[in-house]
């Protein structure tokens, strides 16, 4: 299955690029990651747990940094067993373009299952790598933008699921 998609981002390139290294960030942006450790110079060893269709997993695999040019463009490839459920991989091919207000992301995914996630068809695995690739792209987003306003105490939202926007940006100073 491939994909490619782009989106802008309201924060600047060296921000949106230092998210893309942090553990801390990719464990928030991965949907379903329990955890996620390590260095871009080592990688990352991370496990999540998903369910495609009517399959449940807990994947356990690594996540590589490859072809850096800072902080223009990056690949990051994964790969992950799930037991019974099968495995999975994947790359994105990663490329950061400044643009007026912020950066353009641009990606192009490439990702493959095997075991019992290849017998549920392309058409569910395909849906689901594109859900999946949104939902990380879309969290990536929330992680590094500023809230145009910080919300008053009678408007904050109370749902704990929700993402924190702009929570890496505010630590990075």
């Amino acid at each position: 299955m491939k994909m490619s998609d782009s989106r802008e981002i309201a924060a600047d390139r060296a921000t949106v690029w230092a998210a893309l290294l942090s553990p801390e960030v990719l464990k928030e942006c991965v949907p379903g990651a329990q955890e996620v450790t390590g260095t871009p110079e080592d990688g990352f060893e991370a496990v999540v747990v998903q369910k495609v269709g009517p399959v449940k997993a807990t994947f356990k695999g690594s996540v590589t940094l490859t072809d850096m040019v800072e902080p223009e463009s990056l690949t990051l490839s994964g790969a992950g067993k799930g037991g019974t459920a099968g495995h999975a991989k994947g790359s994105a091919a990663v490329r950061l373009e400044e643009i007026e207000g912020g950066t353009r992301l641009h990606y192009d995914v490439e990702a493959s299952v095997g075991g019992k996630l290849a017998q549920l068809g392309s058409r569910i695995v395909d849906g689901f790598a594109k859900k999946m690739a949104d939902q990380f792209f879309a969290r990536l987003e929330a992680a590094v933008v500023q809230p145009e306003e910080a919300p008053d105490e009678n408007t904050a939202e109370t749902d704990d699921e929700a993402p924190k926007k702009g929570w890496f940006r505010r630590m990075l100073g």
